[in-house]
């Protein structure tokens, strides 16, 4: 019998272009990673419409396919998903060189004298509701302490917030918080792009770690991954 939790992956180019090519340049590559969340986004969300995600088993105890979901349609999304996954993982990869080289680029540019100077902001948050046309962005860890202080509270996080975002961390790379823990341990003292859920909000942050803020860890604040 065919094991229908092991779903067979497709496999096809899904990061081209709009003209078929493969993107290359930081602007193609972003545009490549925002239609990959978006058809990530869509797929999640026919898996929550049948009660289930990627581990829900799909037999019955005596070995039977369940007649209460539609076990082909979850078998060839689960294989969809673990394919864009695969080419979301290789694109990130693709947009930290690409970023790298940008800011050498720039920084070997020599300065060009100004006559304004950038007025500070008043605020290190800007936020904005969620569009109804755009798919909503997926969150994967909650915030369940704020110490007061601390980086995270200065830069606005409040408890409760659900991150959607957090520098390269999306739902889909973060492995369990890892990756949120690799990215502050390798930007102490550099602000941090966050973006989170706030009610029907979408917040952006800028989050700098650093030690000696009076508590402990360079951000001040609990996170924990949401189911």
């Amino acid at each position: 019998m065919e094991d229908i939790h092991t779903p067979s992956v497709s496999s096809g180019p899904t990061t081209n272009g709009v003209n078929g090519t493969e993107p290359k340049t930081l602007a193609e590559l972003t545009v490549a990673k925002e239609r990959i969340e978006a058809e990530l986004a869509a797929l999640s969300s026919v898996l929550d419409t049948h009660g289930v995600n990627m581990n829900t088993g799909l037999t019955t105890f005596d070995g039977f396919p369940r007649s209460d979901i539609d076990v082909p349609q979850i078998r060839t999304t689960r294989a969809r998903i673990i394919h864009l996954r695969n080419d979301y993982k290789a694109l990130m990869g693709k947009i930290e060189v690409a970023v790298q080289e940008q800011f050498a680029t720039l920084a070997a540019q020599p300065r060009q004298p100004t006559t304004t100077l950038p007025t500070r902001p008043t605020s290190n948050r800007t936020s904005q509701q969620s569009s109804s046309g755009a798919p909503s962005p997926v969150p994967f860890a909650k915030v369940n302490e704020v110490t007061a202080d601390s980086p995270a509270a200065e830069a606005g996080l409040r408890v409760d917030d659900k991150i959607t975002k957090f520098g390269l961390a999306t739902w889909i790379n973060h492995d369990n918080l890892r990756k949120v823990a690799e990215i502050v341990s390798q930007n102490e003292g550099r602000p941090i792009v966050v973006q989170a859920l706030r009610g029907s909000e979408v917040v952006s942050l800028a989050l700098t770690p650093r030690r000696n803020w009076g508590g402990r860890g360079m951000l001040g604040c609990h996170l924990v991954p949401t189911p």
